[in-house]
């Protein structure tokens, strides 16, 4: 995976072991000690830096990221206790100073390889596990929650960049431009969400899920969490399963319809637009991008 000082994006901060090591020092003496060694992740909103064996540093790469912290800070420790798998419960926090002006986090690490460097083994364990996760997050009490950046409606899309990469995609023979337009048209009419905002963790992608021995184990990367239609939190059933597991996924899940179908919806445009912005940039994001629009389209003409 590309290291995490790799820089993808306008205004992102180079950010390396021997800056973490001074603010660790500063903010949190009594972990001055411990080694300092970053995390390889293709992410591209925070930085991660392992301190010892039993923590990890996390902080914001570029400035639209550094509200997370705060987000994270207060609702994980909330949503942890009703959740089926394991996720990051902050342990430290530090505001931002002269060397690094935004907000961050110290975690407990949680050991596992994310789904993506070492893809998980048992597909059907991983289907039951996270419809149960997405089940569980949806069933917590969502008053007064933040709006997710991806809980709004899928036909947003629309007026985004979904056009310009179809476009440019197709012209280079990536995808059939006709057919992938075709596909979006049916999204275009689907019924929205129109009941009540619910938790969604907002990027189930495969760099987010921690397996242990093939099996998943835990849910990483918060940074999307808030409220709103939890149709993209279906997308896992395109960004990692397959046919034959998608419906173990979908029954433990217990989504209804049309939000499974808003869900592929969101799978064909996330996965279009993301492989077009950064195919050449992030490989890693390019590639899951890639199949996860590949597996999605020959769903709509099925």
């Amino acid at each position: 995976m590309a290291a995490t000082t790799t820089t993808t994006q306008p205004d992102e901060l180079d950010i390396d072991t021997e800056l973490v090591e001074r603010l660790v020092a500063e903010r949190f003496p009594e972990w001055a000690g411990l080694a300092v060694t970053a995390v390889d992740s293709a992410g591209t909103d925070n930085a991660m830096f392992r301190l010892g064996d039993d923590l990890v540093v996390r902080l914001p790469r570029v400035p639209f990221a550094s509200g997370q912290v705060e987000k994270e800070q207060r609702w994980l420790p909330l949503l942890a206790p009703h959740l089926p798998l394991d996720v990051p419960v902050p342990v430290g926090r530090a505001e931002g100073g002269a060397e690094f002006p935004w907000p961050w986090s110290v975690y407990r690490w949680l050991d596992g390889a994310d789904a993506f460097d070492e893809p998980l083994t048992d597909l059907a364990h991983a289907a039951v596990e996270l419809g149960r996760f997405g089940a569980a997050l949806r069933a917590v009490d969502a008053s007064g929650g933040p709006a997710s950046f991806r809980g709004g409606p899928v036909t947003a899309w629309e007026d985004g960049s979904l056009p310009g990469a179809v476009r440019d995609l197709g012209a280079d023979g990536t995808v059939d431009a006709e057919l992938a337009s075709a596909a979006w048209e049916t999204v275009l009419a689907l019924p929205q969400w129109d009941r009540e905002p619910v938790w969604i963790h907002g990027d189930l992608l495969p760099g987010n899920l921690l397996g242990r021995d093939g099996r998943l184990s835990a849910v990483i990367d918060f940074g999307g969490l808030g409220v709103g239609d939890p149709a993209c939190d279906t997308m896992p059933a395109w960004t990692l399963l397959t046919a034959e597991t998608r419906p173990l996924f979908r029954e433990a899940a217990r989504v209804d319809d049309a939000t499974w179908a808003r869900g592929r919806g969101w799978a064909l445009c996330w996965g279009l637009v993301t492989e077009h912005y950064y195919r050449g940039k992030n490989p890693v994001l390019a590639s899951v991008a890639h199949r996860t629009w590949s597996e999605a389209l020959p769903e709509f003409v099925a």
